[in-house]
């Protein structure tokens, strides 16, 4: 397979992806029904369970129904629509490990403008009314479980029988395949990424129109929109227009330039994604706080200076990597590692790795105020209960652990060069601790 997607114990990496692929789908309804209909307690919720046994979890789980999936379909073809029609600059992605480079066409940003404007448009107009979306999330989720199941059952046939290229194949376990993926960059024809739709067309977009259906929600509910829900939609809609602006950058990454398509990245972009990171929206909808217009500025402004540090820092490497090194990093010129490895093709390459910046501070920096950030639309929830924290806690160990591979993967492909890098930049995330 190229790159190993195996770095813990074997053990723990088969009991991991068997939990994941077995307890997310049950645990998104779950979180969907404790904010909606348990008043966001897990002990309610828990009692609930207790009372009732698993056929009170069947009984509370919602069926699929033709509005979900009208909803689903409307958007998933929106949105494929605008990826495919929308024009947009060429942009080249990092060589592949077999020696391949991904090209992309650029237009997320349009696509982000037109759907929100879209969306508010159709509200505006008495066209269609968000709230629907809202009244029929618990559908909406049971359908995207089961639909996004299929269609990595559907990537995996593929990657066998016609993979779109030589990054792609087989590690010969079944799991593995699935969990991870068969292909790197899979595409339908010679134009549609579906990576680029499962994570940003459909899953990030999805981010930014269910904070408004929130809003939405709550407007039409109360006749008002609290200031707590307005500190989570405004700092949710600037992260996502910060991702979509630096989307070319994010094809970089490891979720696209290291993480194959499989149950992993797509069902979590096209389930995970829209129910938990949007939950804290989700559980202000039926509780409204009311923070004070002094509280409100404050957690705005953190919130707003986490995202803005979070972009410069991957504005500082994408500008370093653009220019080769010839540029500035915080008025002088970068501290950098020049390394040699060698591809999947056995070809010698150099990559630059910077060590100064904010990546002089800690190897994976940027993910300190990403964590942050999370905290800050979420802390206008306030602390009535746990749940609305979730998606925190689990941004931290997804982003630690995250750190961890791409550490390991990046030992493994510059090796001396990778040491002599950590000897230079002592801290994997925060400086000083850890």
């Amino acid at each position: 397979m190229g790159e190993s997607q195996i770095v813990h114990s074997p053990f723990v990496t088969y009991a991991s992806m068997l939990s994941l692929l077995t307890l997310c789908p049950p645990f998104v309804i779950l979180l969907w029904y404790t904010m909606v209909h348990a008043d966001g307690s897990v002990l309610q919720t828990g009692e609930y369970l207790k009372n009732n046994g698993l056929q009170g979890f069947i009984d509370l789980w919602p069926r699929p129904t033709a509005v979900a999936w009208k909803i689903i379909a409307c958007y998933a073809a929106f949105e494929a629509a605008l990826q495919l029609l929308l024009p947009g600059k060429r942009v080249e992605g990092p060589i592949s490990p077999k020696g391949n480079v991904p090209v992309y066409k650029a237009n997320g940003v349009a696509a982000y403008v037109v759907t929100l404007i879209t969306y508010l448009g159709l509200w505006w107009f008495g066209i269609f009314n968000p709230a629907i979306v809202y009244d029929h999330l618990g559908e909406i989720y049971s359908a995207l479980i089961f639909g996004s199941f299929i269609f990595c059952i559907l990537l995996y046939i593929k990657g066998h029988l016609a993979p779109s290229s030589s990054d792609s194949g087989s590690c010969g376990n079944f799991i593995i395949d699935f969990y991870w993926g068969m292909e790197l960059y899979p595409r339908i024809g010679k134009d549609f990424d579906i990576k680029v739709f499962t994570n940003c067309r459909f899953g990030m977009m999805s981010w930014a129109v269910l904070a408004v259906t929130y809003c939405i929600k709550q407007y039409e509910t109360n006749g008002k929109v609290s200031d707590s829900m307005l500190v989570n939609t405004i700092l949710m809609l600037v992260y996502v227009s910060k991702f979509f602006w630096w989307e070319a950058g994010y094809w970089s990454t490891m979720d696209i330039a290291h993480d194959r398509a499989g149950f992993y990245i797509c069902w979590g972009c096209l389930v995970w994604v829209p129910s938990i990171y949007t939950s804290p929206g989700m559980y202000l909808v039926n509780h409204p706080v009311n923070l004070g217009v002094q509280l409100a500025i404050y957690i705005l402004a953190a919130g707003i200076l986490c995202i803005y540090i979070n972009y410069d820092c991957d504005r500082q490497r994408q500008q370093f990597r653009k220019t080769n090194g010839k540029c500035q990093i915080w008025g002088k010129a970068p501290s950098k590692i020049v390394a040699s490895y060698t591809t999947g093709s056995g070809e010698t390459k150099t990559s630059l790795l910077l060590t100064s910046g904010w990546w002089g501070l800690a190897r994976h920096f940027h993910y300190v105020p990403e964590i942050l950030a999370a905290f800050f639309w979420t802390v206008p929830a306030l602390f009535d209960h746990f749940l609305p924290y979730f998606y925190v806690i689990f941004l931290t160990i997804l982003l630690f652990d995250r750190a961890k591979r791409d550490d390991d993967r990046c030992r493994s492909k510059y090796g001396k060069y990778w040491k002599l890098y950590c000897e230079r930049v002592r801290y994997k995330i925060i400086p000083g601790l850890y």
